[in-house]
């Protein structure tokens, strides 16, 4: 077969789906000598890429859910003389009506739109886009049982054309580091006591503020812990109560901003962490406790949506993301218990080895097989 891979988030540096979309086709071209592929991408990543045999590349310089995605992308999907189609995020054009295959990551634009998603206008974009996705893919890969479950609820897609395929972590996350390396990135960002880590984007479903709120209990609480609260990725604007209610709380000098970091940083942090702990309210699939988990991090993580299901019964101590305190007591639970914490560890890294990007690329080429038929 002739199949298209949407890569215009291919990189190691975007989020989870630029990860995910990176692993595929990393692990597809190693494991497939049989189809061809060609990948639909956007620069700098497409200069950057290099072709093979069976592995050809295009220009789209498409943004996603803008109007040249409706269009020009389009024109571009139907020039290209495809089998079969992967869009590995729901944003495909509408009119496209050949044989495709949707990813699904999650549902977050239904349950939490946050302030981006305020107009009527771009949630009705949105729901049409997703279902149109949904409704002409002749199958569905959902990342969770708990996404499917979400996805059959709000698009009433047949539950036999939705396939769960699990992500992966990647080789790299370890439990062992350079001592000098990881030393090295905690002098850059001034990290010089205990710290617990949070990784990820400041969107209102990843539960920030609640977390800050958390990290000060802890503080004032009776044994009056002495540390620091490491937040990774990018400040956004639309969240500026991440940053007042750190200035509120009287926290500035205990809350480290790393911006967006490099994987080897990041995985420093995982490794250097006295905790890793992930307060969001919901999740399609949640990779970085798994990141953390494979690099012995003892896990801390809300009890909602897929959380649960990914992270595993033993491998995380869960709280409810709603409630500060009850994450407070959670973390310090996890502070004073030196047994828990190798129990975390062990456990978590134990359960981390359960999710392999090999296995996700076989089981999506099962897909692709299977649409052949």
């Amino acid at each position: 077969m002739r199949i298209g891979i949407d890569a215009r988030m291919y990189s190691t540096e975007f989020t989870g789906i630029g990860r995910y979309v990176y692993e595929l086709v990393r692990r597809l071209t190693a494991l497939d000598d049989k189809n061809e592929y060609v990948l639909f991408m956007n620069e700098p990543e497409y200069s950057k890429f290099e072709e093979s045999k069976r592995v050809k590349k295009v220009l789209v310089n498409a943004k996603h859910y803008s109007l040249k995605e409706q269009l020009s992308y389009l024109w571009t999907l139907r020039r290209a003389k495809l089998d079969l189609m992967h869009f590995t995020h729901f944003n495909a054009p509408i009119f496209y009506c050949k044989p495709s295959v949707v990813t699904i990551h999650d549902l977050t634009l239904s349950f939490f739109p946050g302030k981006k998603m305020s107009s009527a206008f771009y949630r009705a974009a949105y729901n049409l886009v997703l279902k149109t996705a949904v409704k002409n893919a002749k199958k569905v890969i959902a990342v969770s049982e708990n996404t499917k479950i979400d996805l059959i609820e709000i698009t009433k897609v047949a539950s036999a054309k939705v396939e769960v395929i699990y992500e992966g972590v990647g080789e790299e996350f370890g439990p062992r580091g350079d001592k000098e390396y990881q030393e090295e990135v905690h002098r850059k960002y001034s990290i010089s006591r205990n710290f617990l880590l949070y990784t990820g984007v400041w969107r209102g479903h990843k539960n920030l503020v609640n977390l800050i709120k958390a990290f000060a209990l802890l503080r004032e609480g009776p044994e009056a812990f002495d540390m620091q609260l490491v937040i990774t990725g990018e400040e956004d604007p639309y969240y500026p109560e991440v940053k007042r209610t750190v200035k509120e709380l009287g926290l500035e000098h205990h809350v480290i901003y790393t911006g967006m970091i490099p994987e080897k940083e990041l995985i420093a942090l995982y490794q250097t962490a006295t905790a890793y702990v992930f307060p969001s309210l919901y999740e399609g699939f949640g990779l970085p406790p798994l990141e953390a988990m494979r690099c012995g991090t003892p896990v801390l993580a809300s009890k909602s949506s897929c959380i649960p299901e990914i992270c595993g019964e033993a491998s995380a101590l869960y709280f409810d993301p709603y409630d500060p305190e009850d994450i407070s007591n959670a973390i310090r639970k996890v502070l004073l218990d030196e047994t828990l914490q190798e129990t975390l560890r062990e456990c978590g890294l134990k359960h981390s080895l359960k999710f392999s990007w090999e296995k996700m690329a076989e089981k999506t080429l099962e897909v692709y097989n299977e649409c052949k038929k």
